[in-house]
C-alpha cells in the first residue's frame, strides 16, 4: 500500500511541475495563426507599369532615374531613392549593377526577389544554379500587376537594360543603349533588352536576352516590349 501511495504522490508532483513549466513558457502560436508575424517588407523593386512612350529616349540616365522615382512616388514609395537598371557606354560608362544599391530587394507584394547584387546576377556557380526570384510572377510593376509575357497579347516582356548578363556595360563599338537612352531614332543603334518573364530568345536572362530592332517606340513594341524599365531602391 505504501508503495502505491508513493507512486501516486510522485506522479502528482511530476504533473504539477509540468503544469508550472508550461505556464511559465507557453507554446508559441505558428505564424499566420494568431502568432506574431514579421511586418511585410516595403517595395524596393518594380517594373514600370508603362513606358515613357518615346522609345528608348528617356533623356539619358538621369531622366530614366527620374522616371523610376516618379512611378515610385505615385505608388507611395517616393521616400526612397530609385535608380533605373541601365548601363551606359563610352568614356564614362556606368554598370547597371553598380548603381542599384546593395539589396535586398522586394516586389510590391513584399516577396524577396534577390538578397544582394551577387545573387541578382548569379555571380557564383551556386548562385547561377539557383538563380534569383525574378520571373513573370515575381517581377511585378509598382501597381502590383504582372507584366505581359510570352503567350500574352500584347507581349511586353522586353525590358531596357543596355547591359550584359553580368550587369556590366558593353565595351565594343556597337551602340547597345540607343545613345545612352537619349535617342528614339531607328537605324542608329539599338538597346539591349532583358525578359521580365525569363522566357523566349533562346535563353532565360532577365537582363540581357537580345537587342531591339531600333530605338523608336514602334520598333520597341514590334520587338516585344513597351519601353519598360527595371527600377531598384538604392536605400
Amino acid at each position: 500500500m505504501r508503495k502505491i501511495v508513493g507512486i501516486v504522490v510522485a506522479t502528482m508532483v511530476l504533473l504539477v511541475g509540468t503544469i508550472v513549466l508550461i505556464a511559465q513558457n507557453p507554446p508559441q502560436a505558428p505564424p499566420g495563426r494568431g502568432g506574431q508575424q514579421a511586418p511585410p517588407q516595403p517595395m524596393s523593386f518594380f517594373i514600370t507599369s508603362v513606358g515613357k512612350g518615346d522609345g528608348a529616349n528617356y533623356g539619358g540616365l538621369a531622366g530614366a532615374d527620374a522616371y523610376c522615382q516618379s512611378m515610385a512616388m505615385a505608388a507611395g514609395r517616393g521616400s526612397s531613392t530609385w535608380h533605373a537598371y541601365l548601363s551606359t557606354q563610352g568614356p564614362m560608362a556606368v554598370n547597371a549593377r553598380d548603381r542599384i544599391g546593395m539589396g535586398p530587394w522586394y516586389n510590391a507584394r513584399g516577396q524577396r526577389v534577390a538578397m544582394n547584387v551577387a545573387e541578382l546576377h548569379g555571380d557564383t556557380i551556386e548562385q547561377a544554379r539557383i538563380g534569383n526570384a525574378l520571373g513573370k510572377q515575381f517581377s511585378l510593376t509598382e501597381k502590383n500587376t504582372v507584366v505581359n509575357g510570352v503567350g500574352d497579347m500584347p507581349n511586353q516582356h522586353d525590358i531596357l537594360t543596355g547591359s550584359q548578363a553580368d550587369g556590366r556595360a558593353y565595351t565594343d563599338g556597337m551602340d547597345h543603349t540607343c545613345n545612352n537612352y537619349s535617342s528614339n531614332a531607328d537605324g542608329r543603334g539599338s538597346v539591349q533588352l532583358g525578359h521580365s518573364d525569363k522566357q523566349g530568345g533562346n535563353n532565360s536572362s532577365w537582363n540581357s536576352t537580345h537587342g531591339s530592332r531600333g530605338c523608336s517606340q514602334p520598333n520597341l513594341v514590334s520587338t516585344g516590349g513597351a519601353g519598360l524599365l527595371y527600377c531598384f531602391a538604392t536605400n
